[in-house]
């Protein structure tokens, strides 16, 4: 039949399925479907007039797989930027440059993605607010983004330009050049580094961008070196490690730089066959624990029986006096290496809280080494451990007693019979205060100076109408003060007794005022500290129309904040349907930080993510948070000058009765500047009550651990 014909043929089907003809007569339609289209109702326009997919069902989907939303740049891409850089490009509908850079865009993202970079579309008429975060105002617009840092792409869009922009991206002493010279003083500096070292063996004569790549990724773990093969002067380098010159090597060396520890070749260097080589030679035979994270990476605690492992650790110290005892448990180490072992050494001055809790101090370790065999039981720094008897030598006799212990442990694993909480390690290896503060002044100079000569005027215009403000007020208050000084000279001084009674008088005055607008008069404000504990009762189960209004604070500010929120609010306690909390700044800023991701105003993304970024001062922000409806309204820190007089800026109780009784003020410098961050609060609740405050709403309350 009829029917049968169409639903067995395929084609067939799907023309009758879109002109309701099953082909033979659908020729009309088909010209008619495509030569007009339908835009909105009653209006059409022959759209092969210009050539462009604009349309939906013609629009290119290879980039669709790359779209990027705020809260998913915000968790992964950010933080996965310390990892590989990436290149994003922000797009919208109506782009004839957008189409134009198109051929372009596809051939490099797809070649970047393969060598390991990040690939990013934001698509500006959907996600307006991640484009105005990224500071892009127009379209088509290009940038890169690498440790949290966004750098925007000014060049022509080619193939070329946008790999070389990518290249710059990375930092420059990534890939160290090895010749015959300095080889041998690479390999030695495993002990300095404590990593591993790579080695890269290339006709090429400038450093592939994958190699590149990959030393940013693993650069935590491993310091990487290229040799140019074709380069005179590596002769005897080539020979030591018999190198094919015409295949790609890679090699890696750890605590033996005579011999490589692995090897691979390949005439093309893939990407996931350098991540697979490299993920397997991560740390040294023996790597020397010198923070927390290496640790918990070499000695992860136990999920379950079968992902148990132990580590055998070595606390030794530095010195050729340790050297004999070192060498001998490396030697036991490379002998007996199996996946449930991990072989590791510390030096006992360097962590000497860790040494203690585990050798206890005995007389009979004392300026010796030690060998220790444990097992992490907790994130909290719980271990179970056992000790050799006797101080580690590296003899037979220590060896056959270390070998026993480890074969007993595989069949019982309570042979680990001691346990204690050890502290977390310290950062051996991080640079000092003055070093970090440096680089970050010159991250900053260097971000400044770029946006100065390619930010457009919208970008500008804020910085200087800041700029002009400051002048105008500075301008402003040195002609007001010039005048007010002549027309003080002029006046002639009061005696000094009417002086003197008019300065009692008017303090008298103040201080009455001030006693009664601000001293409560009965009653007190019940504020409680915000933990884990009463956190789910007292904001995320909070009733409906009830609002907990919650000061920042710290340990050393906690005093004087208190009390002048306390005074702050007081005319507020009425209301049932406010409640009044602090929280401490020392144990909950990442929470704190998270909610004020929600707040921050639209700008490219701060250096945050980077472990040596200055912190910055939230000491006296108050959010007043709706739990039922998650949402919070900021209150900022009065950082203007000192407005209210002496009086006004010590205005708790204790200081009015101390006051009183010796007839001058009693509060320091930095309570006063302490206590005016909540200058002008009282006003903000009655706007928050009011209604008229803005709203940040989040998804969800976040955990306060």
């Amino acid at each position: 039949s009829f029917a049968f014909q169409i639903l067995s043929n395929e084609e067939k089907r799907a023309n009758f399925d879109r002109y309701g003809d099953a082909g033979e007569s659908q020729g009309f339609a088909q010209q008619h479907h495509r030569q007009f289209h339908r835009f909105h109702d009653g209006f059409y326009f022959d759209e092969s007039f210009f050539h462009f997919p604009f349309n939906s069902e013609r629009r290119d989907t290879s980039d669709e797989k790359y779209l990027l939303h705020f809260s998913h740049y915000i968790n992964e891409i950010v933080p996965d930027s310390f990892k590989k850089p990436y290149l994003i490009k922000i797009t919208s509908d109506w782009c004839f440059s957008c189409i134009h850079i198109e051929p372009v865009w596809k051939e490099v993202a797809q070649e970047l993605e393969a060598l390991g970079a990040g690939i990013g579309v934001v698509h500006a008429g959907y996600e307006r607010r991640l484009a105005h975060h990224l500071g892009a105002h127009s379209t088509p617009t290009l940038l890169g983004l690498i440790n949290g840092k966004i750098t925007f792409f000014h060049n022509a869009v080619v193939r070329e330009n946008l790999r070389q922009f990518v290249e710059n991206l990375l930092p420059g002493n990534l890939v160290e050049k090895i010749t015959d010279k300095n080889y041998i003083h690479f390999l030695s500096d495993w002990k300095k580094d404590n990593k591993p070292h790579v080695l890269l063996f290339d006709h090429m004569p400038v450093v592939p961008l994958l190699y590149k790549l990959t030393a940013f990724a693993y650069r935590d773990y491993l310091s990487f070196g290229y040799v140019y093969v074709g380069l005179r002067g590596t002769e005897e380098l080539s020979s030591q490690y018999n190198i094919n010159v015409y295949t790609p090597t890679m090699m890696i060396f750890k605590e033996h730089i005579d011999r490589p520890a692995d090897v691979v070749q390949a005439r093309e260097m893939k990407k996931q066959l350098i991540d697979d080589f490299l993920s397997q030679n991560k740390f040294l035979m023996v790597a020397r624990l010198t923070n927390q994270r290496l640790f918990q990476e070499l000695c992860p605690v136990k999920k379950s029986h079968r992902q148990r492992k132990h580590c055998v650790v070595l606390l030794t110290g530095e010195g050729e006096k340790f050297a004999e005892a070192y060498e001998a448990f490396l030697t036991f180490a490379v002998a007996n290496t199996k996946d449930t072992l991990r072989f590791v050494h510390i030096y006992s001055d360097r962590q000497p809280e860790f040494a203690e809790a585990l050798l206890m101090d005995e007389e009979k370790y004392r300026g010796r080494s030690a060998v220790v065999i444990l097992e992490r039981r907790n994130n909290a720094g719980k271990i179970a451990y056992k000790a050799l008897e006797e101080a580690w030598q590296g003899s037979k006799e220590d060896n056959f007693i270390l070998l026993d212990l480890l074969d007993q442990l595989r069949t019982d694993p309570g042979l680990l019979s001691w346990e204690t909480v050890v502290a977390d390690l310290n950062d051996e290896l991080a640079p000092m205060f003055l070093v970090r503060w440096f680089y970050s002044t010159l991250d900053y100079i260097s971000d400044c100076w770029d946006s100065l000569f390619h930010s457009n005027w919208r970008e500008m215009m804020p910085l200087l109408s800041l700029l002009f403000s400051a002048l105008f007020i500075l301008f402003g208050t040195v002609i007001v003060q010039a005048f007010s000084d002549s027309s003080d000279t002029r006046d002639s001084p009061p005696s000094g007794k009417e002086e003197t009674a008019a300065k009692m008088e008017k303090n008298d005055a103040s201080f009455s005022k001030e006693s009664n607008s601000r001293i409560p008069k009965k009653g007190f404000v019940e504020v409680t500290e915000l933990t884990d504990i009463n956190y789910t009762s007292n904001l995320v189960r909070l009733r409906p129309g009830h609002m907990n209004v919650v000061l920042i604070l710290s340990n050393s500010t906690k005093t004087p904040l208190l009390q002048k929120f306390a005074l702050e609010v007081y005319t507020f306690t009425g209301s049932s349907s406010l409640h009044f909390s602090f929280l401490s700044l020392d144990k909950h800023r990442e929470w704190l930080e998270y909610l004020l991701e929600f707040a921050q105003d639209a700008a490219p993304i701060p250096n945050q993510y980077d472990k040596h970024f200055l912190e910055r001062d939230y000491t006296g922000y108050v959010l007043a948070l709706n739990g039922h409806k998650k949402y919070f309204c900021l209150f900022k820190p009065h950082r203007s000058g000192d407005e209210g007089g002496t009086l006004g800026l010590c205005e708790d109780y204790d200081a009015l009765q101390h006051t009183e009784a010796r007839g001058k003020p009693s509060c320091s410098p930095g309570s006063r500047s302490i206590k005016n961050k909540l200058h002008k609060l009282s006003f903000w609740m009655e706007r928050l009550l009011e209604g008229s405050l803005q709203r940040f709403y989040i998804p969800s309350w976040p955990a306060l651990d």
